[in-house]
Parts: structure tokens; sequence; C-alpha cells
């Protein structure tokens, strides 16, 4: 989590320099480098129809369409409230398999449902009244924070069926090469026009490291520690995600935050702990 927050002020350092679309096709670019050895003809030759359609909808929505929309996002807004939006992502995935699942929440959840829709709004609430083009473009920027947050929620959704068949890493690997087919046309034009010569090299650097970090370490990581713990307690380490978001964007892009981005933060924390929370069973009082 402390990578993928990090990753949210990584990125909008990069698309000041680098146009997004170019940009998001050099993620993948990065991640097939380092994860084309899985690609192997003979393992995708195993992998069924439904697993391909399942593995271009996660590639559609968690790759592309997150990608596209979080750069896109973070490149006009704050780092620290991209950091916020994204941390709603438990709370949308409850949200989520709930409406697509049909798997009915508990109050807890729906409680954490609630305070995370409420801390979105008190940031978006607070860039509506700004005033001049920099609360416009913080508010869309935010709504398109929010929609990268969407896709990644449906591509969690989209990958518990697969799962059960594939390999996570074989997973990764897939959707990145659709995700790869799927950005060619998009960041192609902006690569043949633009000067790669004006990027400092210091963020060519960081570009290497947020592919990495984006499509191999932070993925790993999770998937190595998720082995170990339990997910409720998982769930509540998302809460580090908006403090290393907050923590770049203050250190590094000189980012003040303001009360709303607290009452924000302390409403999807407070959420994230709510649904976290283990249910206390009161032993039996004997007869």
């Amino acid at each position: 989590m402390l990578l993928v927050g990090s990753n949210v002020g990584i990125g909008k350092s990069i698309v000041a320099f680098i146009p997004v679309p170019l940009f998001a096709l050099l993620r993948f670019v990065i991640a097939l480098a380092v994860l084309g050895p899985l690609l192997r003809r003979t393992k995708m030759q195993r992998v069924k129809r439904g697993e391909w359609l399942n593995l271009f909808l996660q590639a559609l929505f968690g790759t592309f369409g997150f990608t596209l929309l979080m750069l896109g996002g973070v490149h006009r807004t704050s780092a620290v409230a991209a950091g916020v939006i994204t941390s709603t992502i438990p709370a949308v995935i409850a949200l989520f398999s709930w409406l697509f699942l049909r798997e009915r929440p508990d109050a807890r959840a729906l409680a954490s449902i609630a305070l995370a829709i409420t801390g979105i709004a008190v940031i978006n609430l607070a860039h509506v009244g700004a005033s001049g083009d920099a609360g416009a473009s913080s508010f869309t920027g935010n709504l398109m924070v929010l929609g990268a947050v969407g896709c990644e929620s449906l591509y969690v959704i989209l990958s518990r069926r697969l799962t059960q068949t594939l390999a996570p890493l074989d997973i990764c690997a897939y959707t990145h090469l659709f995700g790869f087919l799927l950005m060619l046309p998009v960041g192609l034009p902006a690569a043949l026009s633009f000067d790669f010569a004006s990027v400092p090299a210091g963020v060519w650097w960081l570009a290497l490291w947020y592919g990495l970090s984006a499509s191999v370490f932070s993925f790993c990581l999770w998937m190595m520690g998720i082995r170990h713990v339990p997910g409720s307690i998982a769930g509540v380490f998302t809460a580090v995600l908006p403090v290393a978001a907050a923590v770049y964007g203050i250190a590094f892009l000189d980012e003040r935050p303001t009360p709303a981005h607290g009452i924000a933060l302390a409403c999807v924390v407070a959420g994230i702990a709510l649904a976290s929370l283990k249910t206390r069973r009161v032993p039996p009082v004997a007869s």
C-alpha cells in the first residue's frame, strides 16, 4: 500500500513532463519487459475461451481504464485528494459486490460505504466551491480518479473467478498484454510526435520505477502478504494509501492539505477500520 500510495504522487510528477497517453503506454512496455517470460504459448493454450473473455474485461477496466483515468486525474488534481479518493476502493468493492454479485453487505459494510461516499463528497464539494479554472480542473480530476477507483473495483470483482483456475502472476501477465494492445493506438500517436530529449533523466527513472512498482512489485507483495494475513487485517492496511500519497504530495509537490482533505480522510479511514473490525463473540454465561 505504501508503493500504491506513493505512485499517486509519482504519477503526477511524471505526467507534468510526459503526456498521459504516452506514459500510459510506457507503463505497459515496462511491465511486459518483466512479465514477458510468463507469456508462454503452451501455457496460454490451456486458458479457456471464457477465461480469455474475463481476462480481457479485467484488462479493459483494471489496466487500460484505470491507468488512463488515474494518470489523467492526478494531472488535474492534487496527490492528497487523489490518495483519499483512491483509498475508498474497499468500500466501492463492497458496493459493487452488492450490486453485481448479490452479496448482501452487513451493517458495518453499509456504514463503510456511506463513510466513503461522504469523504468523496466532501472533497468534491470543496472544489466546486473553489473559484477559477483551478477549482474546475480539480473537480474534473477528482471525478477521473473516482472513475479509476470504479475500474479497479470491477477488476477485483472480475478476478475472483480467475484466481480459482489461473495463477495470480499469469493473470497479471495476461491482463497487461491485453492492456498494452488496448493502449497501443492511444499512446503511439503521442510517441511519434513527442520530443523524448525534453524529459529530464530523473523523470525517466521515475517512469521506470512506476512501471515496475505498479505492475510487478506491489502486486507480488500484496499476493505474498495476503497468504499470511487475514483479509480483515489486510483491509486495515489500505488506510496507508492516502497517507503515503499525502506525504509524497507535501514533501515533493509542495501541496498543502486542507480541512476538507482531513475530514474526507477521517471518514474513509473510519470506514475501512469499521469494516475490518472482527465481531466479538460473547461466551455463553454458565447457568
